[in-house]
């Protein structure tokens, strides 16, 4: 049986936590970046890689990424220039704990679906 280790202090989420956590686990930033952590790509690539994702919301998502040092974006020296995007050495740093907690809901996940079952069938049987 898995034990849950005691809160070492107090859990604070100030503005700024959770304005940083929001654009960078955002819908889409964890693809990206999963893309990235395998090589530096192209717009269009990362397009291809992502296919669900609109170009108006890539485009937000590497600003954002950006901004917070998390991408660079690269102007290659070509003709037409191009740009490439590549995660940063601090972007780097994300991943273990993206890792952590992906780990947590894959071995949560059979008693999340469990709670949410419950949550479910108290809602239909109510009048």
């Amino acid at each position: 049986m898995d034990t849950v280790p005691e809160p070492v202090g107090e859990l604070r989420i100030t503005a700024p936590h959770r304005e940083l956590l929001d654009q960078v686990l955002d819908k889409w930033s964890l693809d990206v970046l999963n893309e990235l952590c395998e090589r530096p790509r192209r717009f269009n690539e990362l397009r291809r890689a992502v296919p669900a994702v609109t170009q108006k919301s890539l485009t937000a998502t590497l600003r954002r990424l950006e901004r917070n040092g998390i991408v660079e974006r690269v102007l290659l020296s070509s003709r037409p220039v191009a740009v490439e995007y590549r995660i940063t050495p601090l972007g780097k740093t994300l991943r273990h704990p993206v890792e952590v907690l992906l780990g947590w809901a894959a071995a949560q996940l059979p008693a999340i679906e469990r709670a949410r079952d419950a949550f479910d069938l108290g809602l239909t049987a109510s009048p």
